[in-house]
């Protein structure tokens, strides 16, 4: 009589966070979401556009805007998913509260990793409730060649789980891209450089951070 093989218990799912304004998004956000995805070995990365950006002064591209133009963005990628979670939430939307609600409705084991960059690692400590954030996360930090994550000298007293992610230079940002748009260049003059092709129609199409017209 032979005795069948014990069978080995699922692995629990590798869940990225991917949050920010994405205002708009662009090539280096889908870079670092990509370098996550190969480098954790994640099943999925779970892009969040921000609702209520409570450290901003300025005022975002509409919600619907930013989670269409992500959507235009990582359509090539199956694990990546897009999640309207904060854009729907009335109110501040903290990365704490955003945690909670998905770790609650993942309903089953799961590993999850906030992905982000050098500079948000950096000021972690002014988000809110940042301590009870560090305990239900691994923190994965992009950083370029063989540097190491920076942590301010309040994180580094504060135990907590943290990975690098090995990323080259990506010399892009939103705040450049609202520049050249905002004095007149075509959104399609930024690809592939800046932002990808759907990522530019969508903006030309809607006309998204054009000049103000003067009556």
């Amino acid at each position: 009589m032979t005795t069948p093989a014990p069978v080995a218990p699922p692995r629990a799912r590798r869940i990225g966070l991917m949050g920010g304004s994405f205002d708009p998004v662009h090539v280096a956000h889908v870079a670092l979401a990509e370098t996550a995805l190969a480098h954790l070995q994640l099943d999925e990365v779970r892009w969040i556009p921000v609702g209520q950006a409570w450290q901003k002064q300025r005022t975002l591209a509409a919600g619907e805007h930013r989670i269409a133009m992500v959507q235009a963005a990582t359509a090539h990628e199956p694990r990546f998913t897009v999640d309207p979670i904060e854009v729907r939430r009335p109110g501040p939307s903290y990365t704490l509260d955003t945690v909670q609600a998905l770790q609650q409705a993942q309903g089953v084991d799961a590993q999850w990793f906030l992905i982000m960059g050098q500079d948000q690692y950096a000021n972690l400590t002014t988000w809110r409730d940042w301590p009870h954030l560090l305990a239900r996360v691994t923190v994965a930090v992009a950083c370029r060649g063989h540097d190491q994550p920076q942590p301010s000298a309040e994180l580094a007293g504060h135990p907590h789980r943290v990975v690098t992610l090995p990323l080259s230079a990506q010399h892009v940002s939103s705040t450049e891209i609202r520049t050249r748009l905002g004095r007149g260049d075509d959104p399609l003059s930024l690809v592939p450089a800046l932002v990808s092709l759907p990522v530019a129609r969508y903006i030309a199409n809607h006309q998204l951070y054009a000049p103000a017209r003067t009556p």
